[in-house]
């Protein structure tokens, strides 16, 4: 995948949404070994610290663990990966109403949009 940054957002939040999205979507699958700070900061095309910066949010998080020597790895907590799922959709159902509602949609008829194009689908 490759990285795009947008001005506006700090480059290490910008990092761990797209590392959260590739972990989501089983780019990285449970359990894999990540590449080293150093190839994905070169990857990314940005300085270490930042890259290092956000691997450790996404550590604090649970999305990602350490193991002393071999290094960082997906997680492979079934719970974990079922609320990144969770927060991920949330974000985006969050950012189509409050879009659609800038239209003049209500809730309402965004739900049925949303009925109607899945029954198009």
């Amino acid at each position: 995948m490759e990285w795009k940054f947008e001005s506006g957002q700090p480059i290490y939040t910008q990092i761990i949404d797209q590392m959260s999205m590739r972990i989501a979507s089983g780019a990285y699958q449970p359990g894999d070994k990540l590449p080293s700070v150093r190839d994905l900061a070169m990857d990314a095309g940005v300085n270490p610290n930042t890259m290092q910066r956000a691997l450790g949010e996404l550590e604090r998080r649970g999305l990602v663990f350490t193991e002393r020597t071999s290094g960082r790895f997906v997680t492979k907590e079934e719970s974990v990966l079922r609320e990144l799922h969770r927060e991920l959709a949330a974000g985006y159902i969050e950012d189509l109403f409050h879009k659609l509602h800038q239209i003049g949609m209500s809730d309402e008829e965004i739900v049925r949009a949303i009925d109607e194009w899945r029954q198009e689908a």
